[in-house]
Formats: structure tokens, sequence, C-alpha cells
């Protein structure tokens, strides 16, 4: 079947998705550009489904000529067992964010890591990055954890409520990059107190999962935070980052450059990233 290359039917994949701004995101710098484009969400809370659902969701998107899909939490290491092929980027990081769906080929992407990386050099460029934490090792910390290493962070200590994944992802990144760059780590209070900032990948702080992931007392004022949560924009964590005086970093930045990745993987047109920008300010 023939496909109008002006004309966009996309989607995204995930749980408690309902207040995502990427439809606005998406569809507001489609129009800019001239395409006819529309962005759905296809939520597995909303639907009452389970995420194991995923394989069916993913049919259905192939079945209504989608060009393809974001998929987030809970879904970005799951889905890889349903996809055709995957970029370098995701099978290197085993985690996807972007389905491309085309030639009767699903492929799978990773625009996250590229989103927090660029996010973090705009908005956090002259920190120290001695030593960080990183808090989650699921599909989106693990896209962070490249992102942190390739941005200069010489030590990354990693904690995951599950020990064993921490530590597969500490052993893939020290044997990436071919050094010792990464720790699994149990204790983040101990390990802060030595660390220059903190990175936030976990689902903690949306308004779904409402609280802060650390004990408050373990922030000082000289640590830098970055949260890849951006709905709300100033999570519960940041406010405190904030009220003690830390260097912050929210997560709509991250947002906006992984959408503006996707938006060109899904359509092969280059989206203006800055106005995106202004554009997700306005929706916040």
């Amino acid at each position: 079947m023939k496909m109008d290359n002006r004309k966009f039917h996309v989607g995204l994949i995930g749980a408690d998705i309902q207040m995502s701004k990427s439809p606005a995101l998406h569809e507001t710098e489609a129009c800019q550009l001239g395409l006819e484009y529309r962005y759905e969400l296809l939520d597995l809370a909303e639907r009452g489904l389970p995420a194991s659902a995923l394989p069916d969701l993913l049919d259905e998107i192939e079945r209504r000529g989608f060009a393809g899909s974001n998929i987030t939490h809970p879904c970005k290491q799951t889905v890889i067992a349903h996809l055709t092929d995957l970029s370098e980027d995701a099978r290197m990081l085993g985690a996807v964010n972007t389905v491309v769906l085309r030639n009767g080929k699903r492929i799978g992407h990773n625009t996250d890591w590229y989103g927090f990386y660029k996010n973090f050099e705009l908005g956090l460029p002259d920190v120290a990055k001695t030593h960080a934490v990183l808090l989650g090792a699921g599909g989106a910390g693990v896209a962070v954890a490249h992102a942190a290493i390739k941005l200069g962070i010489e030590l990354l200590s990693i904690f995951d409520q599950d020990a064993n994944r921490a530590a597969t992802l500490a052993d893939q990144l020290n044997q990436r990059f071919s050094k010792r760059c990464a720790q699994a780590i149990r204790d983040v209070r101990a390990t802060l107190a030595s660390a220059d900032g903190l990175i936030h990948a976990t689902p903690t702080g949306m308004r779904s999962h409402p609280g802060i992931p650390i004990d408050p007392e373990a922030l000082q004022s000289r640590h830098w935070v970055a949260d890849i949560v951006y709905m709300p924009v100033v999570t519960e964590l940041l406010a405190l980052a904030e009220k003690k005086g830390c260097r912050t970093l929210p997560g709509g930045g991250m947002t906006v450059f992984q959408a503006a990745a996707a938006f060109e993987l899904f359509t092969s047109v280059q989206p203006d990233a800055e106005r995106m920008s202004r554009h997700f300010e306005e929706l916040c």
C-alpha cells in the first residue's frame, strides 16, 4: 500500500499516560511543517489492560496503518521481543522508546539517551562530574546512564530496587566504555555523601506515582539534581532540591529533544527543536 508522505498517524504506548504532552508537542510541530499528523495515546491503564497486552497494541497500530509509536513505562524493554530489528543505539542499550513501522517491519530505536544528553548539556553545562548517583536501572535508566558517561561523568553509582538489574547495567557500562565508570550500590544516602549530583530515572514523582525517591536529608546544597519526570514540571524531588539550594534540571528538555528525534524517525522530516522547546514551555 502506497503511503502519503505528508500524512502520518503515530502513537504512544504505555501506562498512565493521559497527561502526556507528546500529542500536542508533535501535532503542533507537524502543523508548522505542513504535515497532516495525528498522535494517539494507547494507554494500558485507561484501557484496563495489563502490560502483557503490549503485543496486541503493536498489532493494532500496525493494522491501523500507523507510521510508528513511542514507547514508555513499563514497555521499553519488553517491547524488544516483538520487533523485527533494532537500531544500533537500541541494540546497545537494550531499551526502545520509538518503534517505526515501515515496509512490514517494526524497527526499534532509542532517542531517550540523546534527549537526556542534550538537556543536560544545555541545562547543567558546568557542574562537577566526578561522581553521580543514578536512581533507576529500567528502560529509561539504561538510556540515561549511557548519556551520563558520554557527558563525562567519571563514576556513576546506580541504585535500583532490583539489585541485579543495577549490577547488570553497571557491568554493561564498564564493558561498553572499556573502563570502570559505573558501580551498583545499595545505600543511596551514604553514596550521595561523596557524590556531586543525583540523576532520577524512575516513575516516582509522576502524578500517578507521587513522592520523593530518596531520604530528603541525603540532599545537600552542593548537589545538582537532574530529573527525567516532566509531569509535573517541578517534581517533589526538584522542589526539595531547589529549597535546599541545589542546581536542578527538569525533565522537560529531555522530553523535547527525544520527541524531536522520534518525530524525524516517523516522518523523515527534521523538526525545529527550539520551536518545540518554546511550545513545550507554553504547554506547561
